[in-house]
């Protein structure tokens, strides 16, 4: 039996092959792959900098209450462990006396508790920070700086030009006879 002349031009124009099916479907495939692969490294990524973060902020606490505490940190290695954010963490600071003789370096390191052993190992540490204890200007919980406010004008604001001390080898200038100075 003879076909149709009529089908004849239509006869592999009918839909796609197997093979452009296929090809089709690898290249999609390999788009998502892409896709989900940049995902996953954004969010491993983003865990990685929370990490980081909550570190530097012990090992920033950490520095600060030495720094606050009413006596020196004696020189040395301490350790400890703390919580934060949910997870167990182990710090490490190392005080050292410097060429100053008031004051002190204090190195703090900070690691994952579950990621350490005791004096942490340094491959492990997320943060570590660098603070000094000084006791050359005043003991901690003494105030040295006077903050209090320079006098108001009539106006309300601060004294724009406020006239230079006089210096001690120079008498003021005569005032007038109203009381003001020239």
């Amino acid at each position: 039996m003879k076909q149709s002349s009529a089908l004849a031009p239509y006869r592999f124009s009918l839909g796609f092959t197997l093979i452009e099916v296929m090809a089709a479907l690898v290249i999609v495939s390999l788009g998502m792959l892409a896709v989900i692969q940049a995902v996953s490294q954004t969010a491993g990524n983003s865990a990685y900098l929370r990490e980081k973060s909550v570190a530097h902020w012990i090992a920033l606490n950490r520095v600060t209450e030495m720094r606050l505490a009413a006596q020196a940190p004696p020189t040395g290695e301490s350790s400890g462990e703390v919580e934060m954010a949910g997870e167990r963490w182990r710090w490490s600071a190392q005080v050292v006396a410097t060429q100053v003789a008031s004051m002190r370096r204090i190195d703090v390191s900070v690691a994952r508790a579950s990621d350490t052993k005791p004096g942490i190992d340094e491959a492990n540490h997320l943060a570590v920070i660098t603070g000094f204890y000084g006791e050359k200007i005043a003991k901690p919980g003494t105030v040295v700086a006077d903050f209090a406010a320079a006098p108001a004008t009539p106006s309300g604001g601060q004294p724009n030009n406020p006239a230079p001390p006089a210096s001690p080898d120079k008498a003021p200038p005569p005032a007038d006879s109203d009381g003001t100075r020239p």
